[in-house]
């Protein structure tokens, strides 16, 4: 036997002492680590649907863009095509539609005019 048996069982008491705290430590980094993985994958995850949504907006964007110019043309065409057939009612508007119309007839056709 030894002269002091309590100093055996301090010493192991410090060793498993060390040994658990050790363990937390491990823990603590293991939770640290995880949780930090957890974070950039989110933020990753965060970054990536923005760069998602920006690109489909923009896409969007150019399409409204796209038909709001058809849109303005076909309506700049159909005040002019309204105000042609207008005219086309006002006194001796018929002539004046015979004369704007730019017509190439070949020389084995006859033109017949009805009056």
């Amino acid at each position: 036997m030894s002269k002091h048996p309590y100093k055996n069982n301090l010493s192991q008491q410090k060793d498993l002492a060390s040994v658990i705290e050790n363990n937390y430590k491990v823990q603590d980094y293991f939770v640290s680590y995880f949780f930090l993985v957890l974070k950039v994958c989110f933020s990753s995850l965060a970054i990536i649907s923005l760069i998602k949504l920006g690109y489909s907006s923009k896409v969007r964007l150019t399409r409204l863009r796209e038909i709001e110019n058809s849109f303005l043309y076909e309506k700049s065409r159909f005040k002019d095509l309204s105000t042609r057939f207008d005219e086309l009612f006002s006194f001796e508007g018929e002539q004046r539609f015979m004369k704007d119309q730019v017509q190439m007839i070949s020389r084995d056709i006859i033109r017949v005019i009805w009056r």
